[in-house]
């Protein structure tokens, strides 16, 4: 079973831990239990409880009144309230309480709105990269399970390669990358939205994927003659030093640009090539898309 601390239930439900205890004292909101060492936990339905009450005193309801209404009338309530109706604010906790409920119908219905509304880039900036933050408290924590991380991620990703491939590809592309993860790296999301912000930009892409050892990039370099290599390095290597992978890629590649991104980037102490690029964030990335653009 998965159980929340006091800690958490404030950080997923964005209600400081003071006003929760004051909701449970003069309300009953919620209803700790206690191990037997008396610290309080909370279980999924208390989450899920307080997310929808949140959700209610956000438009509007009173705590007083929302605490005499049965459970049942509560989700009646709040399942009321459709994609379209819901304001920026109340998006985030609205998914947050649909991906609990591995509720795909209700999350792609958020979802597909904020990017008919706003596109693809604005919504993975405003809204998906936001959630994917606040639920990180989670998973470090514990507090929410690989089903649960499993079940945005898919989600996310086939919004992302909809979007790829509503981009008319042309045999003009320029200039060519190369993306790729090594092996160990997690960072699937984030190389298909590359993927999508490259191919928004004009560029050719060749994506090999993930787990794609040094052989195969070289043969794959050798092969299609890619101006940028780019990858993303937040997980330490296996069985090589991240400075000889860098040198070794760019040794043998002199006339590509190997760029990389990610917290091995910043933690190592690097001795970059000349052919080498590192950028810290998204924003570095697209701003270097933009300018390598002819």
């Amino acid at each position: 079973m998965v159980v929340y601390s006091i800690k958490d239930m404030e950080n997923l439900s964005g209600v400081k831990a003071h006003t929760i205890r004051i909701w449970e004292k003069r309300y009953c909101i919620v209803k700790p239990k206690r191990t037997h060492t008396n610290i309080r936990y909370y279980t999924g339905e208390d989450l899920r409880h307080l997310l929808n009450v949140c959700f209610l005193y956000r438009n509007g309801f009173k705590i007083s009144k929302i605490a005499n209404m049965s459970e049942e009338e509560i989700k009646t309530i709040v399942s009321k309230y459709s994609g379209v109706d819901l304001e920026f604010k109340d998006e985030l906790d609205a998914l947050l309480l649909f991906i609990l409920e591995l509720d795909s119908y209700n999350f792609n219905k958020v979802l597909d709105n904020h990017i008919q509304q706003n596109g693809l880039i604005q919504t993975m900036d405003e809204l998906i990269y936001p959630l994917l933050d606040k639920l990180s408290i989670a998973w470090l924590t514990g507090s929410f399970q690989e089903v649960h991380e499993s079940f945005v991620s898919q989600i996310i990703k086939f919004k992302i390669l909809k979007a790829i491939e509503q981009i008319e590809e042309e045999n003009d592309f320029s200039p060519m990358y190369l993306i790729y993860l090594p092996r160990c790296e997690k960072q699937e999301l984030s190389l298909f939205y590359l993927h999508f912000i490259l191919r928004k930009n004009k560029c050719k892409v060749i994506n090999l994927g993930s787990d794609v050892n040094i052989q195969d990039v070289n043969l794959a370099i050798n092969t299609c003659k890619p101006q940028f290599i780019y990858t993303i390095l937040n997980e330490e290597m296996e069985n090589i030093p991240l400075q000889k992978y860098i040198d070794d890629v760019c040794s043998v590649n002199k006339d590509a640009t190997f760029v990389i991104t990610g917290y091995q980037t910043i933690v190592q102490k690097i001795k970059w090539p000349v052919n080498s690029k590192k950028l810290i964030n998204l924003k570095e990335t697209i701003e270097f898309i933009k300018e390598n653009k002819n």
